[in-house]
């Protein structure tokens, strides 16, 4: 599987949130404690926004997280508001740089842990259900590439949640037809750049792990000695694979079957379903 976190609040240097924290997202390319596999390097991949385009940018590659110097180099210059990080092990398709997340669509981007469960099975039935408007945009080979298109042709401009929910739907609807019992696994983050949604859910109810951070002003009078809390606005929120420090009362699980928004003016909790066949 995979390892990723979303970080949204005060511009801050990646290397603030990739690197320096005790149980890093580059810590867990190398030894990951929550996941299935200890090691997630099978490639990478940042998305981040800036004040000078409404699309974010993105470096991918095929190597391991760990020792990239460029991604190194990049850390240290760049700050964004809003950005994406991903570590992969690969579920089996190829080690390519298209099958590195995030995904990027217009402003959209979208990351995803899990798998569906037999897919070269039923990929070609989930691949035709694209928008052709959409089809030629498919670059790599993964089950997440697929699910971020689908997700895109069943409403995500207009209704996000809505569009996850149908595609969770379609997934599951597919798979069943063909057999499989558990057909979806998954931890979804998705943003336009100004809110992000991160969904948990799978079919078997056992989903991967996922967590959100606590709230800034009761974190400060937890560690008033922490120099980072001091730095960032009220309204900043990290959302992980795995916590990133043993910090006390930093970290709080996103529940089974749910998805958090966050946004400057939200932070919600909501149930999550897959959308019956039709419905939307």
């Amino acid at each position: 599987m995979c390892r990723w976190l979303v970080y949204a609040g005060t511009p801050v240097l990646l290397d603030t949130i990739l690197y320096q924290p005790t149980h890093s997202l580059i810590e867990q390319s190398r030894n990951a404690k929550l996941g299935v596999e200890t090691t997630n390097g099978d490639g990478f991949g940042i998305g981040w926004y800036t004040d000078e385009s409404d699309t974010p940018a993105l470096l991918r590659d095929v190597g391991p997280a760990w020792n990239n110097r460029n991604l190194r180099e990049l850390a240290d210059h760049i700050r964004s508001p809003l950005f994406f990080a991903h570590i992969r092990a690969s579920t089996g398709s190829a080690v390519q740089q298209s099958n590195c997340h995030p995904f990027r669509h217009g402003r959209w981007m979208f990351m995803h842990n899990g798998a569906i469960d037999g897919f070269p099975l039923i990929r070609r039935d989930l691949a035709l259900l694209v928008d052709p408007a959409l089809y030629a945009d498919l670059e790599g080979t993964t089950d997440s590439e697929v699910m971020f298109y689908l997700t895109v042709t069943l409403g995500l401009e207009r209704d996000p949640p809505g569009a996850v929910a149908r595609m969770a739907g379609v997934v599951e609807r597919v798979g069943r037809r063909h057999g499989v019992d558990f057909p979806l696994q998954m931890t979804v983050a998705l943003t336009d750049g100004e809110r992000v949604w991160a969904f948990r859910y799978s079919s078997e109810h056992a989903s991967r792990s996922l967590f959100y951070s606590s709230r800034v002003d009761d974190l400060r009078r937890l560690h008033p000695d922490v120099a980072f809390l001091r730095d960032i606005s009220a309204e900043t929120r990290l959302i992980v694979s795995e916590p990133l420090d043993d910090l006390p009362g930093a970290w709080n699980e996103v529940p089974e079957s749910s998805y958090r928004v966050i946004a400057a003016d939200e932070e919600s909790l909501h149930p999550f379903a897959p959308a019956p066949a039709g419905d939307g």
